[in-house]
């Protein structure tokens, strides 16, 4: 799924079986016995980890391989400080297993392997390992789009958010586990903001009415020095119609159209800009949230002192982090239009509020165009504001097509 480092398992021998972690160590497994098997023998089984290995990396990959024969059930199963057993795949031909997912840290695991040979002879074997311990947890502190609302449906600008507990210092691992399905597979990358924080966004918009399963396999991953992931966590949500409103300071106009055809003209007043500067940001907007009342007050600006205000406000939809909202504005209706009169906002008449409001998704991309001030891409979901080559910059593992749900 997602971006996981997917290894088709062709038949490699078992002889030497090579090992690649994600951590680039190299682990080898040899038969106790060089040579070619007897025909009458049972099938020769190999394991990697090696038995009672020690300090195993919790992302290692479990490796099982037989020669003269196929396996028939390969388990590995914790048996001290952690529950449950690791599961795997099997290759086609049915002579490697490798497992999926990771270890916990401080546990220790038994393989226990059956192989068969074309006599149908039985092998048994059994081997044990032990993961390095970890000394602290992390966990996902909040998962955009909300977990609480899996199954939402959200505009086609919509990233995938997360912000964990601690810092994580090993990104690389982390991006490996966080993986994105999609009912329309999209390139998509994802992007670090600083060690808490990473998003997810495709290279263009969501197609319009995709499907998209959000997993992040965290439980034992490795986030740092002593540092591992304490659970796994997932969420659904869906890409709705493709909505993309257009707005300019200069026309006080807001376009808003639905796939691709325009259905409704919005006349607008923006940012006044003047001595307190207030502009609205040029820029690729997010819709944000969809508030019925807001109380608004002049940033920086106590009372008493020039300038402030303190108003509250009807039908709003936020589009940044430094207070912009597309809002009822019913003192302004004569000058929307035709001239910018606002502290920032986006002001628009009470029925055209009404109406965006009540026709807007989470995650909708709303254009502003012609104010000097550029929208910055950490102001509130300004992601878009980095074109692709900048995007990747902050990414681990770069890029990837999503696989699909």
């Amino acid at each position: 799924m997602g971006h996981a480092i997917r290894g088709s398992i062709q038949g490699t021998g078992l002889l030497v079986l090579v090992l690649a972690t994600s951590c680039s160590s190299t682990t080898a497994v040899k038969n106790d016995d060089a040579g070619a098997v007897p025909q009458h023998a049972g099938a020769a089984v190999a394991v990697a980890p090696l038995d009672k290995a020690r300090d195993v990396p919790t992302d290692t990959t479990v490796l099982v391989a037989a020669e003269g024969g196929t396996l028939k059930d390969v388990v590995v199963r914790a048996v001290k400080g952690a529950q449950g057993s690791l599961k795997g795949v099997l290759s086609g031909d049915g002579t490697q297993w490798r497992s999926r997912g990771t270890a916990a840290p401080g546990a220790s695991y038994e393989v226990t392997v059956t192989a068969v040979n074309p006599a149908g002879a039985v092998t048994k074997k059994t081997t044990s390992f032990s993961t390095v311990k970890g000394s602290e947890t992390f966990a996902i502190e909040s998962l955009m789009p909300s977990k609480d609302t899996t199954g939402t449906t959200v505009g086609v600008g919509m990233p995938v958010m997360i912000t964990f507990d601690k810092d994580v210092t090993d990104r690389v691992s982390i991006e490996r586990n966080l993986l994105i399905n999609a009912s329309k597979p999209v390139l998509g990358a994802w992007h670090w903001f600083d060690d808490k924080t990473v998003h997810f966004r495709p290279k263009h918009f969501w197609p319009a009415h995709t499907k998209v399963r959000v997993e992040a396999r965290l439980a034992g991953v490795r986030g740092g020095k002593g540092l591992y992931g304490k659970q796994n966590q997932s969420i659904e949500f869906k890409v709705g119609r493709s909505q993309i409103t257009r707005g300019s300071t200069n026309s006080h106009q807001l376009t808003v159209k639905r796939n691709g055809k325009a259905i409704r003209r919005i006349p607008m007043s923006a940012g006044q800009g003047g001595v307190w500067k207030y502009h609205t940001t040029s820029g690729v907007h997010l819709a944000m949230s969809r508030e019925p009342v807001t109380i608004m007050t002049s940033p920086g600006i106590g009372p008493g002192s020039a300038g402030y205000y303190q108003m509250t406000v009807y039908n709003t939809v936020r589009i940044s982090n430094s207070g912009e909202y597309i809002h009822s504005a019913p003192w302004s209706v004569g000058s929307q239009g035709y001239s910018n009169v606002s502290h920032g906002c986006v002001n628009v008449s009470p029925s055209n509020a009404k109406w965006f409001i009540d026709n807007t998704l989470i995650g909708d991309p709303i254009i502003i165009t012609g104010s000097p001030r550029e929208l910055e891409p950490t102001n509130g979901w300004g992601h878009w504001q980095e074109n692709w080559k900048e995007w990747l910059k902050w990414s681990s593992v770069k890029h990837f097509t999503t696989e699909k749900a």
